[in-house]
């Protein structure tokens, strides 16, 4: 067994490491087909092995083409560490700054059995959301920062180590890109073929950026977005005996489970891959299990008349399940469903993303393998039969969103009945949730925040949620009645956070909280580290998922009018920001949610140790990462974005934002444009 002081070393180079290939106990990623030429795969094969001297170019040569030709990818598994992956007290890490050792310990969370998805092949969540290309840079990363001093900047090239750089100490320990590939070559195709050759990665958004917190973190996120589309399509907050039906249980979707229950309806969902039914299931986010569709009709049944909150996990296709609803109400006119969504990983549609209702699981992961363009064919038919369902019980009432996984999208592409008449680039028969319900919460300022606890100590962590909730309680009286609503509905979460169990892996918690409230919270968590009452240092952190973090026209961005969607300023300058303002770490990516090319991302981690400095670096960093966005939005013409950034104005005079005057009179512009 390794040690961490072992992994930190560097790569193990005298012995070589026995060459244990694929741990058959834990799920794997599909394998990919990046249709390489000889030329490019020799390439690769020559990329891969200019991390080890040529001493072992012999022995590593043969098994990384097998690798190559086999899976697709060169992961290196022989390099792959038998130290259990998970964070590790921040203390346990050998380093020289603290710096260093919390960004080890949110590195070794991603890579958590327990928390990512396909752990060997380095993937944390959507199927494809890479830590690192190979386990090389692992091991390299690992000892860089085990060497790093507080004047040298460790630089990420979509996974590769660049190196240790000089620089100040007020400057960024880790500045990472994913995926930054030239606009006119960022297709699907080209990326397949640039991670094998081992040159760019798909970071999705928290995996590359080593923020991820396990599915607690999109957990809150859903939840809220359930209670807000009930607020909105249903005319109640009250949820009880109301049946939302949706699909995936993996990296992500696994928090649909709870959040449907903490939202108190009945929540069914559907996933073709037993691995992550039974996690969620042994982990207890998922209440009850069946492969029956006789068995979840009438489950569903019992549970709307008892009106009982159930997390029911289908084993199966989505496809079957709308099919089987619709026949239930053709039959007997009972609608059996009210809101519905789907979180299958559509970014990545032809590759273990989506499973086509046609085929079985391992038919379908056979088939993307041996003829990828007859699956390509096969999905885009399932595609075509899951939105004639889904259409035809909307038409009987039930409300459906897009929930920002491209699902719409790649429908369109597929031929599928998903048009809006007279509706933009941007806009389906369906809104996407943030059209219609997270778009006005980002633009009063609210997204989500984070923090993780190094010390790795529950106590730790239950302090730090009542720090949290005692300061949004403090401020929720005196802040105006559109934004008090968000402020309670984030109380009430973190005051029940902890009876949820929502820790898988590191001790870290989410909220909902606006500009105010993230500074406050921040400065209140750095203060009691400082007085010894939170034991060690905290990382704080936030979803690329956010208000200013990510320009995404088909999610995040979806409620942008003024011909700005398909821009990327914001996310650029977020990134750009935040190192300067005082982020530990930052991150920029290509792709992430929606998919590669289709938006830009960033994120950051910045380490509150108690000091005078943390404090300083927190305020001008947390303002920053919020009013950026509120800005942005406000000068495309959101209301909401325009009050806030006023107010944001009004307390702090050195921000001074450009304001748009809006065209009062749109006569104004068919006159000049008749003329």
């Amino acid at each position: 067994m390794s040690s961490l002081k072992e992994i930190c070393s560097g790569l193990p180079l005298d012995p070589l490491p026995p060459n244990q290939g694929r741990d058959p106990n834990v799920p794997h990623a599909p394998i990919r087909t990046p249709n390489l030429t000889a030329e490019e795969e020799r390439l690769a094969l020559r990329n891969a092995l200019r991390y080890f001297p040529p001493s072992h170019h012999a022995t590593l040569a043969s098994e990384f083409a097998q690798e190559l030709r086999q899976y697709g990818h060169i992961y290196m598994y022989r390099f792959c560490p038998t130290l259990r992956m998970r964070a590790y007290p921040i203390d346990q890490y050998p380093c020289r700054t603290r710096q260093a050792a919390a960004m080890m310990l949110m590195i070794m969370n991603n890579l958590d059995p327990a928390v990512a998805q396909f752990p060997q092949e380095l993937v944390t969540y959507g199927g494809n959301g890479q830590v690192f290309s190979n386990w090389a840079q692992f091991r390299l990363v690992m000892h860089y920062l085990s060497e790093m001093t507080e004047e040298q900047t460790l630089v990420m090239y979509s996974g590769h180590p660049m190196g240790l750089f000089p620089s100040l100490p007020s400057s960024p320990r880790a500045i990472i890109t994913n995926g930054m590939v030239i606009p006119n070559y960022s297709s699907r195709d080209q990326y397949e073929k640039m991670f094998a050759m081992g040159v760019s990665m798909y970071g999705q958004m928290t995996a590359g950026s080593y923020c991820y917190i396990g599915p607690q973190g999109i957990v809150h996120g859903t939840m809220l977005t359930v209670l807000n589309a009930g607020r909105r399509y249903l005319g109640s907050g009250d949820l009880r005996g109301r049946v939302f039906v949706t699909s995936g249980l993996g990296g992500m979707s696994g928090a649909q489970a709870k959040a449907a229950v903490i939202a108190g309806c009945v929540g069914v969902i559907a996933e073709v891959d037993e691995a992550p039914l039974r996690k969620r299931h042994e982990q207890g986010w998922l209440m009850e299990v069946t492969s029956s569709l006789d068995q979840c009709i009438k489950r569903i049944r019992e549970a709307k008349s008892a009106k009982t909150p159930l997390s029911l996990g289908y084993h199966g296709n989505v496809v079957d399940l709308w099919e089987r609803i619709l026949l239930e109400f053709e039959r007997t006119g009972e609608l059996l469903v009210d809101l519905g969504s789907d979180q299958t990983s559509l970014h990545n549609p032809y590759n273990g993303g989506y499973y086509p209702v046609q085929l079985s699981f391992q038919q379908a992961n056979q088939l993307m393998s041996t003829d990828p363009d007859r699956f390509r064919n096969v999905v885009q038919e399932s595609l075509r039969r899951q939105i004639k369902a889904i259409n035809k019980l909307a038409d009987a009432g039930m409300h459906f969103w897009d929930y920002g996984n491209a699902f719409l999208l790649e429908a369109q592409r597929a031929g599928a009945e998903v048009q809006k008449v007279g509706g933009g680039a941007t806009e389906f028969r369906y809104p996407s949730y943030v059209q219609h319900i997270m778009g006005d919460i980002f633009s009063l300022g609210f997204g989500p925040f984070r923090w993780v606890c190094t010390s790795g100590n529950a106590r730790d962590l239950a302090v730090t949620d009542n720090i949290a909730a005692t300061v949004l309680e403090e401020m929720s009286a005196n802040v105006p009645e559109r934004v008090k609503q968000q402020y309670n509905d984030n109380i009430r979460w973190i005051r029940e956070a902890g009876k949820h169990k929502m820790v898988v892996g590191s001790q870290a918690r989410i909220l909902y909280s606006d500009q105010k409230g993230r500074v406050s919270i921040a400065l209140a968590i750095n203060q009691a580290v400082a007085d010894g009452n939170v034991s060690a240092p905290v990382v704080i952190s936030r979803d690329h998922h956010d208000v200013s973090g990510t320009d995404s026209p088909f999610r995040e961005t979806s409620n942008v009018y003024d011909g700005s969607v398909f821009c990327a300023d914001m996310a650029v300058q977020n990134f750009v920001g935040d190192a300067f303002r005082g982020a530990t770490w930052v991150a920029l990516h290509n792709g992430g949610g929606v998919g590669w090319g289709e938006v830009i991302n960033g994120g950051f981690g910045l380490v509150l140790d108690g000091s005078e400095e943390a404090a300083k670096r927190a305020r001008l960093m947390l303002n920053w990462d919020v009013s950026n966005g509120v800005a942005r939005r406000c000068w495309s013409g959101n209301s909401n974005a325009y009050e806030t950034i006023q107010r944001t104005m009004e307390e702090n005079r050195q921000l001074l934002v450009t304001m748009p005057f809006p065209v009062q009179d749109e006569h104004v512009l068919d006159r000049a444009l008749q003329g």
